[in-house]
């Protein structure tokens, strides 16, 4: 049993796999009501499941979602160990899609970060694409501040490990989403630089942005 935090004060303890659901929730900057219209019920669902131990187990249906959108294996959220063995070993991956734009121009505003799709991709090729291991969301490019490396309507993966570092990353300043080239610059501030030489380089504090994860692939119409 694990203790609750200050945000869950109805009850002293929850399970392990009710727990890792919140902290998941938390990672994912999400809620437990918004997860719950995901899965097509009522906001309250999730919340009584964690606070107040009703339904006892999730619906098969329910937990795959959950376990699909966070991309972990469904025995953190409680199957048996014996069915989610299965499922680990499966040649694919499912990456979900997020209905949000990270804009290549001048800002993108942040939606509900709940997947309305997904991809499914070789877990042989993500690995020969370096990308085993890593925690993938894929949203769409929007503007053109990136091209030509990045063209509007252009799918990208972001990997949410690696929130660390200089490349290509998805970030958010304010409520708006952006993905620029993160470049150190003086110490405690962070250079945004275009790909597209028609705009010019941000340089914001540190605090000023949140890197949400690197952009790892992308993909696009010919």
């Amino acid at each position: 049993m694990t203790k609750v935090g200050k945000e869950w004060p109805m009850a002293k303890t929850i399970s392990e796999d009710r727990a890792r659901l919140v902290q998941l929730t938390d990672e994912n900057r999400t809620s437990l009501s918004a997860l719950s219209s995901m899965l097509g019920r009522n906001p309250s669902y999730l919340q009584q499941f964690v606070r107040k131990g009703s339904p006892r187990r999730l619906e098969e249906k329910d937990r795959r979602r959950l376990a699909e959108f966070f991309g972990v294996n469904e025995v953190e959220l409680g199957a048996d160990p014996d069915i989610g063995r299965p499922r680990e070993s499966e040649d694919f991956l499912a990456v979900p899609r997020l209905a949000l734009d990270a804009s290549a121009g001048p800002g993108a505003v942040s939606a509900e970060e709940i997947s309305f799709d997904s991809f499914r991709f070789s877990r042989r090729w993500l690995r020969e694409m370096g990308l085993d291991g890593a925690r993938l969301s894929a949203i769409r490019v929007e503007g053109d501040s990136m091209e030509p490396l990045l063209r509007s309507g252009d799918e990208i993966f972001v990997d949410r490990n690696k929130r660390a570092g200089e490349g290509i990353h998805v970030v958010r300043i304010g409520d708006a989403l952006h993905v620029k080239q993160v470049q150190a610059s003086a110490p405690g501030r962070i250079k945004l630089i275009s790909a597209n030489d028609a705009y010019a380089p941000i340089e914001l504090g540190g605090e000023e942005v949140e890197i949400i994860g690197r952009v790892v692939w992308k993909g696009g119409r010919i």
